[in-house]
C-alpha cells in the first residue's frame, strides 16, 4: 500500500472514532474533557493536576515564568498557579500534555529521537506564538500558545503509529509534509474537539505563505515555525535553510521596532516558557 494511502486509512479512522491513543495519552484527554465542563471549580481542577506528576510540573513551572509572573513573586503549589494561570492557559498546557504523549514511548531508537526532537521544535514554537501574538500580530497570546502546542499534534500520532507501520517513517517524508499531515492533522483536531479558529489557522499553517507584515492566528503559527531554532525533524530542509534556523530571514517593520528588536527584548520571556514547557 502507498503512504498516501495509508494517511487516508489513518484519517479515515479518526472520522468514524476509531483512533488509538497511547495509554499514557488517556490521562491528558480525561482531564482535558474536566477541564472543558463550565462547572469545573478551582479546587476541582487542582486536584485533577495534582494527580498527574508531569502536568503539575509543568503548570507550577510556567506559572512562575517571565511570561505569567510579572511581580517576581514565585509560587510553589498547583492551587496558586492554577489561579495564577487561568482556565484557558490550564487547557493549553493539559493539551501539551497529550500531544507530547501522543507519540507513546517508541520502542524504536531513531523514532525516540524523533519524538524528542518534534517536543523541542513543538516547545519552541508555542513560546514564540505567545510573544508574536502580543508584540507583533496583536492576536490573543493564549490561543496563539494553543495553537502552537497543537500544531504538530499528527506528526506525534505518527511516531505512535509506525510501531505497528514502520514504513511510515521511513525514507523522505516529503509526501507527509506535503499531503499526509494535512489529511491525518485535520481528522485529528476534530476528533480533539480544537475550537474552528485555531483548527483553521492551524490547516492555513499547513499550506500557507506568512503574509506582510504578518497579521492573522494563522500568520503567528508561520512565522514562529520559521524563527524556531530547532526544526521539525519530520520535515526536510536545504543545508543552507538549517544554518539560519532561529534568524529572521525578512525584517519587518513595526511602528519604530523590528521584528529583530522584539525578538531580542523578548528572547528571556521566550527562553522561560520553553523552559517550562518541556
Amino acid at each position: 500500500m502507498e503512504r498516501s494511502e495509508l494517511y487516508q486509512r489513518i484519517a479515515d479512522e479518526a472520522d468514524r472514532g476509531e483512533l488509538v491513543f497511547p495509554t499514557s495519552a488517556e490521562v491528558g484527554l480525561r482531564i482535558k474533557r474536566a477541564l472543558d465542563d463550565p462547572d469545573c471549580s478551582t479546587d476541582q481542577a487542582a486536584k485533577l493536576i495534582q494527580a498527574e506528576p508531569l502536568l503539575a510540573a509543568r503548570v507550577v513551572a510556567v506559572a512562575n515564568s517571565v511570561a505569567y509572573n510579572r511581580s517576581g513573586r514565585e509560587i510553589t503549589d498547583v492551587r496558586q498557579s492554577v489561579a495564577r494561570l487561568g482556565f484557558r492557559t490550564l487547557r493549553s498546557l493539559t493539551m501539551s500534555l497529550l500531544v507530547k504523549q501522543m507519540s507513546g514511548q517508541p520502542s524504536n531508537p531513531a523514532h525516540q529521537v524523533i519524538a524528542q526532537k518534534l517536543w523541542e521544535h513543538t516547545a519552541h514554537v508555542a513560546a514564540l506564538c505567545n510573544v508574536i501574538a502580543r508584540r507583533v500580530t496583536h492576536q490573543d497570546p493564549e490561543t496563539a500558545m494553543f495553537a502552537g502546542i497543537l500544531h504538530e499534534v499528527a506528526g506525534f500520532y505518527l511516531i505512535s503509529r509506525a510501531r505497528e507501520i514502520p514504513v511510515l517513517l521511513e525514507g523522505d517524508l516529503a509526501d507527509w509534509q506535503g499531503h499526509g499531515e494535512s489529511v491525518v492533522g485535520a481528522a485529528l483536531l476534530k476528533v480533539l474537539e480544537v475550537p474552528e479558529a485555531v483548527a483553521s489557522a492551524i490547516g492555513d499553517m499547513w499550506g500557507g505563505y506568512l503574509a506582510i507584515p504578518p497579521t492573522t492566528l494563522s500568520d503567528t503559527l508561520l512565522l514562529a515555525e520559521d524563527l524556531a531554532p530547532v526544526a521539525s525533524p519530520l520535515y526536510w530542509r536545504p543545508p543552507e535553510d538549517n544554518a539560519q534556523l532561529g534568524k529572521p530571514q525578512i525584517e519587518i517593520a513595526l511602528d519604530e521596532e523590528t521584528l529583530t528588536s522584539i525578538l531580542a527584548e523578548s528572547a528571556e520571556e521566550v527562553q522561560s516558557l520553553i523552559s517550562a514547557l518541556k
